[in-house]
């Protein structure tokens, strides 16, 4: 498997902690998307990729984008260990926690918005996580064991830690949301997200 990636991509980390979890090796080829206008407009990537988005992944003769369609795709045809809990109502509750992050949090503070906002992006992205956080602490605390859903590593496990990272790097309070910070916790002391974390990567510039 050849993964697309950039290092600080939340959406790439995603799909770096299911590989590290599933054990999937795998050669990483980093798309910069500040460097050089964002190489993610190549047309060499654009053909990759018509979205114009990391990450990707080249498995199995297929090209995959879309982090959650590539999770769900190593689920499917390499289930251990899974992300995805055996008991319905369990699956639905990680699947609303991830789509929760990753259509109602994440892509308002993207790159590609905060670009669009100027001079007050770090204001809006600490909006967007704030008003997705306050929701999410809420619904956590009826789901969560050890992690998001019950005592099992599941998907949503693998967006809630990427959006932890971003709240951070936007300076967002975390104090109010006591759950989320205790998961996420739990979560970096594991090895799949330590080797998948930005901080760790190829691409990772020195000073970071």
């Amino acid at each position: 498997p050849i993964l697309y990636s950039y290092f600080r991509s939340s959406c790439s980390w995603r799909v770096r902690i299911a590989l590290a979890l599933k054990g999937i090796s795998y050669d990483l080829v980093p798309v910069n998307l500040i460097k050089d206008g964002g190489q993610q407009f190549s047309a060499e990537f654009k053909a990759l990729n018509p979205m114009q988005q990391v990450p990707a992944l080249k498995i199995d003769g297929i090209t995959l984008s879309q982090s959650l369609a590539i999770i769900n795709y190593l689920e499917e045809t390499r289930p251990n260990p899974r992300l995805l809990p055996q008991d319905p109502k369990k699956r639905a509750q990680v699947r609303m926690i991830a789509d929760h992050i990753v259509s109602g949090i994440q892509p308002l503070q993207n790159l590609s918005v905060l670009n669009q906002i100027g001079e007050k992006k770090m204001e809006w992205a600490q909006n967007c996580i704030t008003s997705g956080f306050q929701a999410l602490e809420q619904i956590l605390q009826h789901t969560a064991g050890r992690y998001s859903v019950g005592d099992e590593v599941s998907m949503a496990d693998l967006c809630l830690v990427p959006q932890v990272a971003n709240a951070e790097r936007f300076k967002v309070d975390m104090s109010p949301y006591p759950t989320i910070s205790r998961i996420n916790k739990a979560l970096l002391e594991l090895e799949a997200f330590k080797v998948s974390h930005p901080s760790r990567q190829p691409d990772t510039p020195a000073e970071l």
